[in-house]
């Protein structure tokens, strides 16, 4: 995972990743504080990944880094969550 965009707008922080070794090829972030107001993921699964964004809307960032992080994907050394995770775990 790579960040690749990092910016405030209008008080909530847009941050954008490249994800690596995954289906998923970006992933996008809203942040308000310590919390997530909107998260899309882009490629992969796509109804596995709008549940994954729907159940972090309005979490706190490390509730969801420590729920996701490690969740691996067949015999890939990572996944999808886990690519979250670990951009979650960058920002903090």
């Amino acid at each position: 995972m790579k960040i690749i965009g990092d910016k405030v707008q209008d008080g909530i922080r847009i941050v954008t990743a490249a994800t690596e070794g995954v289906c998923s090829v970006q992933i996008n972030l809203a942040l308000q504080g310590d919390t997530i107001v909107d998260a899309m993921l882009y490629g992969g699964c796509n109804g596995n990944l709008q549940g994954i964004c729907a159940l972090a809307r309005g979490q706190k960032i490390a509730d969801i880094k420590e729920r996701l992080k490690g969740i691996r994907c067949g015999n890939k050394a990572t996944s999808c969550p886990d690519q979250f995770a670990q951009m979650l775990e960058a920002l903090m």
